[in-house]
């Protein structure tokens, strides 16, 4: 576009020429001039695919129904036919509840057409819909409704004053399985012959599954072209195409296109059939033949005219839309001659990158006392260990995550990684800490416990100015290969209350990609008193911290639009590898799921939905002693024996009852209520002594529960192969997948249970509204302040629109964690008690075993069970026996939230190790603490559990120490030791602060 634009005809007076200005000018105008290329059209722009196909007409039509096209078809014995599958959004947003559309192309029409200069052109052109009425009724109410959209934004309040036009728009979004199994409407009216006037609807009449392992991934945007590709290469597919003959005038009007026609007052008649040949839609050129070709329902015989006012406006915008398109992309703007047929050259693929992303989306760093021993973060499901997760000093290494630009083409696919080789890449990232500037956590405020818990009042409350206690040190860049340890990419001027506070640093490997290193583990009082709560203590800082990542990317000199990241720091994993059964991307993808922005899985496969959560609830063996006895190796549900997992693998109806059984045994909050019986035996969201809510434990994902109930009904894909070799590498799966694989990798390695608060992150994440797109947070304009919402943070104030839970700015996910994450990461423990009267488990119900591990196989029981001159049932006991993991820090409940400050970097990292070859009644892998790093170290007995008591009285400073010490004195049986003394993380709700 040049120059300004001139002033747009009234609605009332000249809708036609109004909405061209529009459509034409402006919206389509304005994207050619900021670099759109190829040139696109203004609506129905995300193409799904073109497919050659022909419409057939029974031999026996009757006579009152052989007109214009229909009549052509019957003569020829069919009409070749070309259409493209479309959604009425733009290229980059999800396929999921958009308006699908489909425009048909029929080729070997004879006669003139409408359009006069294309008026000896052979085709005939059908434009259809997902939804059988239209959200305005004439031309005009269109105009009024895109200048309150396109140029006056006041989109809303046009919507709030048309209640029609808003339920219509929320109808035509619904969410559609395939584009070849939607039915679609003309939904404008058009004519039929000299006298009659006729609306088409398309029926599916049947396609072609496809191979349900190729199948693109749920969490695909571009699901519908995959789903087309894969369908038509496995068969043809059909539609039926009716009339709907006018038969009411006032029933039916011509100019009302909100007004349905009834089908009750003239039922549709079937009259042709469109059959859409086996292919490939990604065939050389096939793509871009469909993309070229302009629809228009006035490309049509006299017969066929539209009616109504739409229509009429329709014309000259589609011609016009068409005109400057092809014009743009050099593309001759006249009807095409004979139809293409099928492409016998060899493949094509569009390499030509519009937009990139970062990924993983969500990246997550972790904190370590290492001064520069670091590792990278998991890129893939079932990455490798590394050979040690401490330093030559015995310090434990961060975890430092690589962030990656992919470029994508047109349709959304991804054509490769961007990297100093090819590309111009500019890192930016701002980080920040603004935990103690933020409310207490008491509970999650997302559940109906909330309203019972303390009030969530401000940390550091009498604090002033609230600046001081913010650790902003504002973003840092960096661009460039092998980029390492230069002051300017160190996070490192924030302060709190004054005193400088290390959040990181930035670097680049030899490819130009980036890499985020966190803090290391640090935190402090201010006025060095001791912590007391664990997740609260005023004047105290840690150096966890989040924030945007960005890029700014040129090819060949040509600037690429970026969707940015985010990174997160969180505490250490000292279970590398292991997965809790729910994990956080898990649960974010229930809440897609559920929100709409993705679709529900349509297969279940026991591999990749059933597996994954028998296999991480078995794995939890080598982190907790009361899961080791039930489902680990040799236990009562080892879920993995090699018999056992054969049978849950298979459909066969002998094996139904084992699948009922297991997933009658996993939680279901309404049936189960407070019953910690139930799988999985972890604490939820609402823990508290006595329990008092069903949230008590946790329970599956609603998706992931009805995976299973699916599974458990034979639903499912048999696609289990014990030989199967896990991907290790990045470099080995496939480029399609790449990103996907780095958004899955970087959250499955993080807890969704319990969010109290939680280990990495908590329960905001799991409200759609935070999110831009899937696994994508949505970015606050940073010259915004940080909004206060009073003295205390209630539910209503957390929850509302104009709340926190909706665009993020640095700081704004971590400041929900706890201050500091030391304090928590040691309260989160098993099998908590009050007194010792009866218990279900001293090991269960347990926290974050997956990250925090309870009970581990010590490295001496280990030597032990791999010594074959020892008795084989010595062998057996030390492979049993388990040992307290914090056995290392100092008895006292307080004494060990504050040690853990000092020492968390000492403690012992879960390590897999070989098992013997010599028995096999032992396992084949073995998870073993090792490197604990204390010196000098402790002697405590190996054979005793930890218990830790909850002791009411004991919040009263007077009787403190009498109460704990009668506890412990109680202690039985004798073969535990006991922690005790009053822990806020369990009394939430009783009432006993």
């Amino acid at each position: 576009m040049s120059g300004p634009m001139e002033p747009l005809p009234d609605c009332a007076e000249d809708p036609a020429r109004a909405l061209r200005a529009m459509f034409v000018d402006l919206v389509q105008g304005r994207r050619i001039a900021q670099g759109q290329d190829p040139a696109l059209r203004p609506v129905f722009l995300k193409a799904h695919g073109s497919a050659r196909g022909v419409l057939t007409v029974d031999a026996d039509l009757p006579e009152e129904l052989r007109v214009g096209f229909l009549e052509a078809a019957r003569a020829q014995g069919g009409l070749t036919a070309w259409v493209r599958f479309s959604s009425d959004t733009v290229p980059s947003r999800s396929d999921l509840r958009t308006t699908l559309g489909i425009g048909i192309k029929l080729f070997g029409v004879p006669g003139a057409k409408l359009l006069t200069d294309e008026s000896e052109a052979d085709t005939q052109d059908l434009l259809l819909q997902n939804h059988d009425v239209f959200f305005v009724d004439t031309a005009r109410d269109m105009c009024e409704f895109t200048r309150a959209g396109v140029v006056d934004n006041t989109l809303q309040a046009y919507l709030d004053s048309h209640p029609v036009t808003r339920m219509v728009l929320q109808d035509m979004a619904k969410a559609e399985k395939s584009t070849l199994t939607a039915t679609y409407w003309s939904v404008l009216p058009y004519g039929f012959g000299d006298e009659r006037h006729v609306k088409y609807k398309l029926v599916p009449a049947g396609c072609a599954d496809g191979d349900p392992q190729a199948v693109p991934p749920d969490e695909d945007p571009s699901f519908f072209r995959g789903d087309l590709r894969h369908r038509l290469a496995a068969g043809e597919a059909a539609f039926d195409l009716f009339l709907q003959l006018r038969t009411d005038p006032d029933g039916m009007p011509l100019d009302r296109a909100t007004v349905r026609w009834e089908e009750t007052a003239s039922a549709p008649v079937r009259v042709a059939r469109l059959t859409l040949h086996q292919q490939n839609t990604e065939a050389r050129g096939q793509a871009a033949y469909g993309e070229n070709l302009a629809f228009n329902p006035w490309h049509s015989l006299p017969e066929h005219r539209p009616a109504g006012s739409i229509a009429k406006a329709r014309r000259g915008v589609y011609l016009a839309s068409a005109a400057r398109r092809r014009d743009a992309n050099g593309v001759p703007a006249t009807e095409p001659g004979p139809a293409r047929p099928v492409s016998t050259e060899p493949p094509g693929r569009d390499t030509r990158i519009v937009r990139a992303a970062i990924h993983p989306a969500i990246g997550v760093a972790r904190v370590g006392d290492s001064a520069e021993g670091f590792f990278l973060a998991p890129e893939v499901d079932d990455a490798p260990a590394e050979a040690s997760y401490k330093d030559a000093t015995g310090a434990l290494k961060r975890q430092a995550v690589r962030f990656r630009v992919y470029g994508f083409n047109a349709a959304g696919e991804p054509v490769a990684e961007l990297t100093a080789d090819n590309a111009d890449l500019r890192w930016t990232v701002h980080v920040a800490n603004k935990k103690a500037a933020w409310y207490q956590f008491q509970l999650a405020l997302d559940i109906p416990e909330a309203a019972q818990a303390p009030e969530s009042r401000l940390r550091n409350a009498t604090v002033r100015p609230r600046g001081k206690l913010v650790i902003d040190p504002r973003p840092r860049s960096v661009r460039g290969r092998d980029r390492a340890g230069l002051p300017e990419l160190r996070f490192d001027t924030g302060t709190f209350m004054g005193t400088p506070v290390y959040l990181g640093e930035l670097r680049t490997d030899r490819a130009g990609r980036l890499l985020f290193l966190g803090g290391r583990g640090k935190a402090a009082s201010v006025d060095n008193r001791p912590a007391t709560d664990y997740a609260n203590n005023d004047g105290w800082h840690d150096d966890i911290a989040d924030g945007p990542v960005r890029a700014e990317v040129r090819i060949d000199g040509r600037t690429i639009p970026v969707e940015p990241a985010w990174v997160v720091v969180a505490p250490p994993d000292y279970a590398p590898g292991l997965k809790s059964v729910r994990t956080l991307y898990d649960l974010l993808r229930d809440t897609y799921v559920t929100a709409g922005l993705l679709p529900r899985p349509q297969r279940v496969s026991f591999t990749h939905d059933v597996l994954p959560v028998l296999r991480r609830l078995c794995d939890l063996q080598w982190v907790n002693h009361g899961i080791a006895v039930q489902f680990g190796h040799g236990g009562r549900d080892h879920l993995l024996a090699p018999e056992r997992l054969t049978r849950l693998a298979s459909k066969d109806p002998v094996h139904k009852e084992l699948r009922r059984q297991v997933w009658a045994s996993l939680r279901h909050l309404d049936r189960d209520g407070m019953s910690p019986v139930p799988w999985p035996s972890v604490y939820g969201d609402a823990i508290n002594l006595p329990p008092v809510s069903p949230r008590q434990h946790l329970a599956l994902s609603p998706l992931q529960y009805d995976l299973l109930w699916r599974w458990m009904n034979g639903e499912f894909v048999e696609d289990f192969d014990p030989a199967a070799t896990p991907v290790t590498r990045l470099e080995d799966v496939p480029l399609a997948e790449r990103p996907a694989t780095l958004d899955r990798a970087a959250l499955s390695f993080c807890l969704a249970d319990a969010f109290h608060p939680g280990c990495e992150l908590t329960w905001p994440m799991r409200h759609a509204t935070l999110y831009s797109a899937p696994f994508r947070i949505k970015h606050r304009d940073p010259d915004l302040p940080d909004q206060s919402y009073g003295r205390v943070l209630t539910p209503q104030a957390a929850l509302a629109v104009d709340g926190p839970l909706y665009a993020q700015g640095p700081g704004h996910l971590t400041r929900w964690m706890a201050v500091p994450w030391h304090t928590d990461t040691a309260s989160c423990r098993s099998g908590y008690d009050v007194g010792f009267g009866p218990r279900y488990d001293p090991y269960l119900p347990t926290f974050w075993p997956a990250k925090v591990p309870n009970h581990v196989l010590a490295e001496a029981d280990y030597a032990i069970a791999m010594d074959p001159a020892r008795p084989a049932e010595e062998r057996r006991l030390a492979f049993e026996r388990r040992s307290v993991w914090l056995r290392w820090l100092p008895t006292g409940y307080e004494t060990q939230i504050n040690e853990m400050v000092r020492d968390f970097g000492r403690l012992g990292i879960v390590e897999r190790r070989p098992g013997p070859q010599d028995d096999p009644a032992l396992p084949e892998t073995m998870l073993v603490e090792s490197e604990v790093t204390f010196a000098p170290e402790p002697a405590p007995p190996r054979e005793r559990n930890l218990i830790t008591v909850h002791v009411p009285e004991a919040v009263d400073p007077e009787v403190r120490a009498d109460a704990v010490a009668a506890a412990v004195a109680m202690a039985e049986p004798p073969d535990e030791e006991v922690s005790a003394g009053f822990i806020n993380k369990i009394t939430h709700l009783s009432g006993n602060r």
